[in-house]
């Protein structure tokens, strides 16, 4: 069964962050499942949410057919529970991609731009057959990690955090290596495709590519000649 395992670790400052946490996770299962990326996914920011710098999810995508849920499940809260800090509010959501319905895409969605219930993820997480838990503090990421099931369902929200060997190449890259590293297509916002040339990005940083119709595409911004790499959230 092809598996989402959806994170909310709403932080604290000290915390090492959802992405991260995610990242470790997915290490974690790589060790015996194949694990095709991991994705983050802006939530709704808003004073009523408690959040550290962002609000947001983090989604394990576990791509092969013997995954096995209960053990991914397992896997992931004793990683996030070892990880506990206090003040966090951990929520952890796993399903397989027949379970996740109209009802979670919508949910995800109404996440990114209207303030959402416990009660609400809950009813939903049971009503789907979706396990889904708090690990801590006030509960409150069950809200994001049912959102993010939802929304990496769709293929078309967030960016990717891990992808193929991605976060290996840092600082500006050549379009082949970026392709060859787990990225499909390079376009630039206004439409056109990029198959050559350099991409600049921050210093130390990777390229940030977002999931679109199934496939992992760099959106590029092109000025004074040169190739820039642009983060979408």
């Amino acid at each position: 069964m092809t598996l989402l395992v959806s994170i909310d670790d709403t932080d604290t400052i000290e915390s090492p962050g959802t992405g991260r946490l995610a990242r470790k996770i997915a290490a974690a299962f790589s060790k015996d499942y194949q694990v095709t990326g991991v994705t983050r996914h802006q939530l709704f920011v808003h004073p009523s949410i408690p959040y550290t710098s962002h609000n947001s999810c983090a989604v394990i995508h576990v791509g092969t057919d013997r995954a096995d849920p209960d053990a991914c499940f397992n896997i992931a809260r004793e990683i996030m529970l070892a990880d506990f800090v206090d003040g966090s509010d951990p929520g952890l959501a796993v399903a397989g991609l027949t379970q996740v319905t109209a009802p979670l895409v919508a949910f995800g969605k109404d996440a990114k731009k209207t303030i959402l219930t416990q009660e609400r993820a809950r009813n939903l997480a049971k009503n789907s057959g979706v396990r889904l838990i708090g690990l801590g503090g006030t509960e409150d990421g069950v809200i994001g990690a049912i959102a993010g099931l939802g929304l990496a369902f769709t293929g078309n929200d967030g960016r990717f955090l891990m992808k193929g060997h991605i976060r290996d190449l840092v600082g500006p890259r050549n379009v082949r290596d970026l392709l060859a590293a787990g990225i499909d297509e390079v376009f630039t916002l206004d439409g056109r495709r990029v198959t050559e040339g350099i991409i600049i990005t921050e210093e130390g940083k990777s390229v940030k590519p977002c999931p679109s119709h199934g496939k992992t595409v760099l959106f590029v911004e092109e000025l004074d000649g040169n190739f820039h790499s642009v983060k979408r959230d």
